[in-house]
């Protein structure tokens, strides 16, 4: 496959992904009450509404051209209000899950549709098959990244709303520098030809990979 299609096979299942999953966010603080992302159009498949120029398009792209072995990147987050949850601390964590689990069922569905190769091989069709691995890959990788206890990620949420008091409001200070530390992880050690951090990280979502992989059928 050459490097224009080898590019393109990457660009529906970022959108995909990304889009899914802020909708999700969204979608669940409806159901809790918080229809702010609903006034703002932010409940939408339209892909102009959710491409953030860093975490959409620059940030997977440094990541592909540093020849990175985790893609990773992020739509633009889905306005909340999370003082209109009710009740707060569960909405926020429903809020925070629905991300997330949204990809789990995304990297099913995908696994699922591997089946197709009883009609047509990968050879028949390389592209579509690039596509339906790399979306199953990219769900994966979501699904547990975003589940890193680091703000803003979803998982840094979970651990924000458990939490009380001091600790809550000491652990909220991250979220000014979480997105950073994540992207120097991802980014940094692969500019420098050191990924011995991100084949640490693909650890979680190799797991879950062969996990969706057994429960729809693909193991072997």
């Amino acid at each position: 496959m050459d490097v224009f299609l080898d590019a393109s096979a990457w660009v529906l299942p970022v959108l995909l992904a990304v889009l899914l999953h802020e909708i999700a966010h969204g979608w669940m603080a409806e159901k809790f009450g918080d229809d702010t992302a609903r006034h703002m159009g932010r409940i939408t498949l339209n892909p102009l509404k959710h491409i953030d120029p860093m975490g959409t398009v620059a940030l997977p792209t440094l990541l592909w051209l540093a020849h990175s072995p985790i893609l990773f990147g992020s739509a633009k987050p889905v306005p909340v209000n999370f003082s209109r949850l009710n009740p707060p601390r569960l909405g926020m964590i429903a809020v925070a899950l629905a991300g997330p689990i949204t990809n789990l069922i995304l990297a099913i569905i995908t696994g699922l549709l591997l089946h197709i190769e009883t009609f047509i091989t990968p050879e028949q069709a390389p592209w579509l098959f690039e596509n339906l691995y790399r979306c199953l890959m990219l769900n994966c990788v979501l699904a547990t990244f975003n589940m890193i206890p680091l703000l803003p990620l979803d998982g840094g949420r979970v651990v924000y709303a458990l939490l009380r008091g001091r600790a809550q409001r000491l652990f909220g200070r991250l979220e000014r520098i979480g997105l950073g530390i994540l992207i120097a992880l991802l980014l940094i050690p692969a500019m420098l030809g050191y990924s011995a951090i991100q084949n640490a990280l693909m650890v979680p979502p190799f797991w879950l990979l062969q996990g969706v992989m057994m429960l729809t059928g693909n193991g072997h």
